[in-house]
């Protein structure tokens, strides 16, 4: 039998694991586009935090795609530089590469950004959540993004997290969170009975209900 019934049932197994988290001073919980919002809205209800969306855009390397060489988020720009070296990738093959992310990274901030400040994360426990992970390559590059912001705590909140993986996540994150950890995993759909693509006017309509509730930081 899978795990969760849907996104929402996952966020609320997740934040039950959560409850150290709860009511805590300057806590932001941050939903990865598009799959991680109906996962953070249920946390972020139940610890009586804010919600945002996180937006950011793992650049891959040009032969290895799955495999992170920078990534890009609000109007930060972070490089993997002990990778570009391994892999000899000049900074120009870098710039080509993060240019369709970058469009791409512009053109989600005005969707869902508009006219609202950029993200501010400084000092505060980030709580970055996402519906699963598989390779765990997304979350490394999101991560990889957020630390540019120099927040105080960042915890990966995730209702599966592969066995394999986990003590190489636990080394570039403060604290992580997660409901399952199965041995393998063929997708992170596996988990779910129904899992539906998020659409972005949902995850519109989930900022807007939280934030007519949720508390500000």
């Amino acid at each position: 039998m899978k795990a969760f019934k849907d996104r929402f049932d996952a966020g609320r197994q997740l934040a039950e694991k959560l409850s150290p988290y709860r009511n805590l001073p300057k806590t932001v919980v941050l939903g990865l586009l598009r799959g991680g919002m109906p996962v953070a809205f249920e946390v972020a209800r139940s610890i009586g935090a804010p919600l945002d969306v996180f937006v950011v855009r793992k650049v891959g390397a040009p032969d290895q795609p799955e495999l992170a060489i920078g990534a890009l988020a609000e109007d930060k720009r972070v490089v993997n530089e002990e990778i570009l070296r391994r892999l000899e990738i000049s900074e120009r093959k870098f710039a080509r590469a993060a240019a369709a992310e970058q469009r791409e990274l512009r053109r989600l901030q005005q969707r869902y950004r508009k006219d609202k400040a950029g993200l501010e994360l400084q000092g505060k426990t980030v709580i970055l959540v996402d519906d699963g992970v598989a390779t765990g390559a997304s979350l490394r590059a999101a991560v990889m993004a957020l630390r540019a912001f120099d927040p105080k705590k960042i915890v990966a909140a995730v209702p599966a997290v592969p066995s394999t993986i986990i003590a190489e996540l636990r080394e570039e994150i403060d604290d992580l969170v997660c409901v399952l950890t199965p041995g393998h995993v063929d997708s992170v759909g596996s988990y779910y009975q129904k899992f539906p693509k998020v659409s972005h006017r949902e995850v519109q309509t989930l900022l807007q209900r939280c934030h007519e509730t949720s508390p500000r930081t």
